[in-house]
């Protein structure tokens, strides 16, 4: 580990146009030194050489990884186990870094050596260029911990937080997952028990638009599903090490979360996953609640009709009632 080293770690699969201007934002930070990990996950033929033709432009502090397509979480992995930093920023090929980036948290983490992660306010730009006048979702709030609250949702995207790498070490190796791995890794972040820095100024951008985006798709697609269901396993788990249990409120949120989750699986046909995460959700739900009622009906239907109509049915259900709201 090389004190003082900022090792950023940037995935990509095509989408060349947003990778120059995200390395850009990167080469533009105030503060030095830095590394640049590109980790190309199987890019086609063009990308892949206009890929290499960045890297080459500045070989002092750019290097490339090439790999078969495995999805943003393995190929963060892969930068990770490359990074010779004291501090760990991940990057997707589409986002921007504001200039002072890593001078304000790089500073925030020295001055705090209690904290082992820093974050601060992300701007998020609309496709047509309009800005959110606020800080995006929950960037612009101070928060001692990652949990509970990770428990209820995200609250920042990929590119707000720097971490220290000793943390990102303890934390172990992203999981196999396309979908919301990024959760989970924060989510397993969180579990050891990790205080944040806050950072009151804006640090980061994110960008909308529609060039193969992996966070849009349809809700009910089986394959996103099972992702979704696999991660959402994952991260009861990680909320269990950290020692949250049913008496928080952000554990019954989650709990609903799975139900909600095991219906939708239901309803897709996945049945092993769809009977895991209703187990899981009556886990989460602690002893009493998980012997209401609501989760008898839902156990006698799936037992007589079978888990996809019920599924079916339970969906078809909630579809209605947000229509009547």
């Amino acid at each position: 580990m090389i004190s003082g080293l900022v090792s950023v770690i940037i995935p990509v699969h095509n989408r060349i146009e947003f990778l120059r201007e995200a390395v850009d934002s990167v080469l533009a930070q105030t503060y030095r030194p830095v590394e640049i990990i590109i980790v190309d996950d199987g890019s086609t033929e063009g990308s892949l050489q206009m890929v290499d033709a960045i890297a080459q432009k500045h070989p002092n502090e750019i290097s490339i990884i090439h790999q078969s397509n495995k999805g943003a979480g393995l190929a963060r992995e892969a930068g990770r186990l490359l990074a010779r930093g004291e501090f760990i920023q991940y990057l997707d090929s589409d986002d921007l870094l504001l200039p002072e980036k890593f001078e304000l948290q790089v500073r925030g983490l020295r001055d705090n050596d209690d904290c082992d992660v820093s974050y601060g306010y992300t701007r998020y730009r609309y496709q047509d260029g309009s800005v959110e006048p606020r800080p995006w979702k929950g960037s612009g709030q101070k928060v001692e911990t990652m949990f509970p609250s990770f428990l209820v949702s995200r609250w920042w995207d990929t590119l707000t937080p720097l971490y220290r790498k000793e943390i990102c070490d303890r934390a172990g190796s992203w999981a196999d997952l396309r979908l919301e791995e990024d959760w989970e890794y924060d989510c397993r972040i969180a579990s050891l028990g990790v205080k944040l820095h806050f950072c009151r100024e804006y640090i980061a951008e994110v960008r909308d638009h529609s060039i193969g985006r992996l966070c849009k798709g349809k809700v009910l697609d089986p394959i996103r599903l099972r992702e979704r269901a696999k991660a959402h396993a994952l991260i009861f788990e990680d909320a269990k090490r950290g020692g949250i249990d049913e008496t928080f409120p952000e554990m019954q949120h989650f709990a609903r979360e799975l139900f909600l989750l095991s219906r939708q699986c239901g309803s897709a046909g996945l049945i092993e996953e769809s009977q895991l995460l209703f187990e899981l959700s009556k886990k989460a739900s602690g002893g009493l609640r998980s012997k209401g009622l609501d989760f008898k009906i839902y156990k006698l239907l799936s037992d007589v009709f079978g888990w996809k109509l019920t599924g079916r049915y339970s969906c078809w259900r909630d579809r209605l009632r947000e229509l009547a709201k």
